[in-house]
């Protein structure tokens, strides 16, 4: 039996080393955002962190301030970041449940037309989603869905890159045995998808729903197209109008992007396992 040898101390400090190289260089522009967010317009120019105090060489801890995020309720962004929040979550779970279902439905059925199914569900991978811009307003507005919430997260309930993701994970998951007991013990398909199938898939899960949650947190374009009234739009676009013709307050700015990610980076280091497992499905088969 072979006895793997130990890195070199000098390799190891080489690497560790670089490793906190790149968590200074990704972390220090957050930093910079977070002060730039507690600093009034006066200081938002002359520094570049840390405001300077009155006395050279000091630093005025006394003139960072909450009043950017005061400002920033008070404008109504606690309605815009609820609107957030429902619009992501939902969407979330309802398309990692309804991509789940489809997933597991080309994986483990067998029907005349699967083949042509997820045939048509790889083509509508590759296809551009600005092109279905045009077509699926004029759909919303025959609908009679436009400036409503069914309107904006209808769309994006069963998007093909999920369907094709979830039949993958579970077409490497999920073994035909335990499906066929579980049929001789009497449980119905729903039973089996929701007791074993999705327990089998939970880093996928996980994966997908980090995914569309952010997705959805991030849509810019499509609030703006289907939604009209000021009072449905979520954060992402209310942050964009604080952006004046002529003048801009940033440090106002800062303070919504601070808002708009906190609960994201949340989210991920709530979820970071089950995202790094479910993107790694399949690429080790033991």
């Amino acid at each position: 039996m072979s006895v793997g040898r130990r890195t070199p101390l000098w390799r190891r400090a080489l690497l560790h080393t670089l490793l906190g190289v790149l968590a200074v260089v990704t972390l220090v522009p957050f930093l910079w955002l977070i002060l730039a967010s507690l600093k009034n317009k006066e200081d938002f120019s002359r520094s570049m962190f840390l405001p300077p105090g009155d006395a050279p060489g000091t630093i005025g801890w006394d003139r960072l301030t909450l009043e950017n995020y005061h400002n920033l309720f008070d404008l109504g962004f606690g309605g815009a970041f609820l609107n957030s929040v429902f619009y992501s979550s939902t969407t979330a779970v309802l398309a990692t449940l309804i991509c789940a279902a489809a997933g597991y439905a080309l994986a483990k059925f067998r029907f005349r037309g699967r083949n042509g199914v997820t045939l048509g569900v790889l083509a509508l991978i590759v296809l551009p989603p600005t092109l279905l811009i045009a077509p699926g307003y004029e759909l919303l507005y025959h609908l009679g869905l436009l400036d409503t919430v069914p309107g904006l997260i209808l769309p994006f309930l069963a998007p093909a890159f999920g369907v094709f993701l979830f039949r993958q994970a579970v077409t490497q998951s999920v073994p035909d045995q335990l499906l066929e007991a579980a049929r001789m013990d009497g449980c119905s398909e729903v039973e089996i998808f929701f007791a074993i199938a999705l327990p089998l898939i939970r880093p996928m899960v996980g994966a997908f729903l980090l995914i569309t949650f952010l997705g959805m947190w991030n849509n810019f374009i499509s609030p703006q197209i289907v939604l009209q009234s000021s009072d449905k739009q979520p954060l992402s676009v209310a942050i964009a109008q604080l952006r004046g013709l002529y003048r801009s307050d940033y440090g106002l700015m800062m303070a919504g992007t601070v808002v708009s990610i906190a609960p994201v980076a949340v989210l991920f280091l709530m979820l970071q396992k089950q995202f790094i497992s479910g993107l790694t499905t399949g690429a080790v088969k033991g």
